[in-house]
């Protein structure tokens, strides 16, 4: 589950639905008792192979995820199910953005000694690319020379300034250098104390001047250039570029030449050795293999394809998706929207399924999002069980913490189904011997329940609910903009993905699309930046927002 934007569910009306789940010999045929059996043992072996320390955390984009999705695709094949990837077969290859990387071919040497990067000097993300090789100093001004900025004095005048960002003042200075000619900007603080907090941000996504601007460490700049008079030879080169990999959807269908599909989903992919920077673990490098974060869900998908194969439900079609790109900002999920290989006027609903490995033999308690998205939830999910094999948790948003978000953006039904999170969430220790599997048993039988109790019913309609802001849980703001963000945008500024039903943003009319791309004095340049100036900011303080529309800028005047 994405950790940008886990969110605990509120309280919700407490129901389920009605089917009988106990296993006993008096009230089961033979032949059921089998097919049980059955699914039994598939559920553990699913998990176990998915977790296992060989797929090294099905990282996207790694080989880890590839055994994954040839596991899956194997699965599907041994099921009968048929391809619906791309090209006749059942994968889906999209692209993920990971940003800028500069640290593998650039380099920085002064006087013969070669700094190191990331310790001893980076490119700001203003920088251009390009090399410098001259000799220079802190107080020289002449044309076709690098030029030196001291951020100590803009520091010390606004150091009681909550709203003050040093890189609007350092693009209004080198914009002025440019003038005169300069081959390159190098920055730094000679202030003991006061923090600038520039470093290079992977993720910004602003456009480069046409120098190299490089900021040099206390230390590099103390050891190497000493004094402000001093004359140093540089040998620079500034190289930085887009770094890219491919995620893959694995996607099958049961084609009944139906009118109607029914999407079941869950994501496959995890977090590897914790190299994107999303583990919740802060020891040795160890494996993150997920087992309910989320073999869980993917093996309820293989599963639930077995079964339905094996129905008489012909009113629908049913496609399957095992996306991957969730943990990095449902890259997956909304690569898919954006290119189905089915028509999306024709999707009846979308249930996924993320962390139901953790069932509650106490509590029995799961709970279900989106239940708010289509007026037939509240007829399909009913307030009595009498079997009392689950109790149900619902909550009427739509969007959260997983793919379901990508489908309701698109105004189709939702279901989400997740059994809570818990103190193994996003560390090693998500392993296969800590899932309930009778647990999961149940919570399959629910689903196929729920989908037999639709197959002769017309298309659901869609109902628009409120809607979660992203963010992560551990991010708390006084205010909020009310949108949800893309995380799969790699453009300059951050794109709107949805609007928030009552919030500011939907008040002052932003729509989907849209890129904010200044609050305040605040320059916009990725996600991590938007969170960070909104947390500059209390309620009733008032600034200028800007964004661009259709390529258009436009300026709004709010009030948080």
């Amino acid at each position: 589950m994405k950790y940008f934007f886990l969110l605990l569910f509120s309280a919700g009306l407490c129901c389920s639905i009605s089917y009988s789940q106990k296993r006993t010999k008096k009230t089961k045929s033979a032949v059921l008792e089998k097919e049980e059996d059955l699914l039994a043992v598939n559920l553990q072996s699913h998990i176990k192979i998915l977790s296992s320390d060989s797929l090294e955390g099905r990282r996207t984009g790694t080989v880890g995820e590839q055994l994954a999705a040839s596991y899956i695709k194997n699965q599907f094949t041994e099921i009968g199910v048929s391809p619906k990837g791309e090209q006749g077969s059942y994968f889906q290859l999209f692209e993920v953005n990971e940003g800028k990387v500069y640290a593998e071919k650039s380099s920085f040497y002064i006087n013969d000694f070669k700094l190191q990067p990331e310790k001893d000097f980076f490119p700001l993300n203003i920088s251009g690319n390009g090399e410098i090789n001259e000799i220079t100093s802190p107080i020289l001004r002449d044309a076709n020379t690098t030029w030196f900025i001291d951020l100590k004095d803009i520091l010390v005048k606004n150091e009681s300034n909550p709203h003050f960002d040093v890189m609007p003042f350092l693009q209004e200075k080198i914009n002025e250098f440019l003038v005169k000619g300069i081959s390159g900007v190098l920055v730094h603080n000679s202030h003991p104390k006061l923090n600038d907090n520039l470093n290079f941000d992977k993720k910004a996504t602003i456009t480069g001047v046409k120098v190299p601007v490089i900021y040099l460490s206390k230390e590099a700049y103390k050891k190497h250039i000493r004094t402000n008079d001093a004359a140093v030879e540089i040998k620079v080169k500034i190289s930085i570029e887009d770094k890219k990999r491919k995620g893959t959807n694995v996607i099958a269908a049961i084609n009944n030449n139906a009118e109607k599909t029914i999407i079941i989903g869950a994501h496959y992919d995890h977090l590897g050795y914790g190299e994107d920077h999303n583990s919740l673990y802060s020891g040795t490098r160890m494996v993150h293999n997920g087992a309910d974060d989320n073999a869980s869900g993917v093996a309820a998908l293989l599963e639930l394809a077995r079964m339905l194969k094996k129905t008489g439900y012909k009113n629908n079609n049913y496609l399957f998706i095992a996306f991957s790109g969730e943990e990095l900002g449902l890259f997956g999920s909304k690569y898919f929207t954006e290119h189905p290989t089915v028509e999306m006027n024709t999707v009846n609903y979308m249930i996924n399924m993320d962390m139901i490995g953790r069932l509650s033999d106490s509590s029995k308690t799961i709970t279900i999002g989106g239940f708010g998205t289509s007026p037939s939830w509240g007829q399909l999910i009913k307030p009595a069980d009498k079997w009392g094999v689950l109790s149900i948790k619902t909550d009427s948003t739509g969007t959260g913490p997983s793919d379901h978000t990508s489908f309701y953006l698109k105004s189709i039904p939702v279901l989400f189904f997740f059994t809570g999170t818990h103190s193994d969430y996003h560390k090693p220790t998500d392993d296969v011997e800590k899932i309930n599997f009778g647990g999961e048993e149940k919570i399959v039988h629910y689903i196929a329940n729920l989908i037999r109790e639709t197959n002769n019913l017309p298309k659901l309609s869609f109902s628009k609910t409120r809607e979660t802001s992203g963010g992560s849980s551990r991010t708390r703001f006084s205010v909020s903009l009310g949108i949800m963000p893309d995380y799969t945008y790699s453009g300059a500024g951050v794109r709107a993905d949805g609007i928030s039903e009552g919030k500011l943003a939907q008040k002052i009319g932003l729509q989907p699309g849209d890129i904010i791309i200044k609050i305040g004095d605040l320059n916009i340049s990725s996600v991590e930046n938007y969170m960070k100036a909104l947390g500059s900011f209390n309620k009733g303080d008032s600034t200028q927002l800007i964004i661009t529309r259709g390529g258009k800028e436009i300026k709004y005047d709010i009030t948080f």
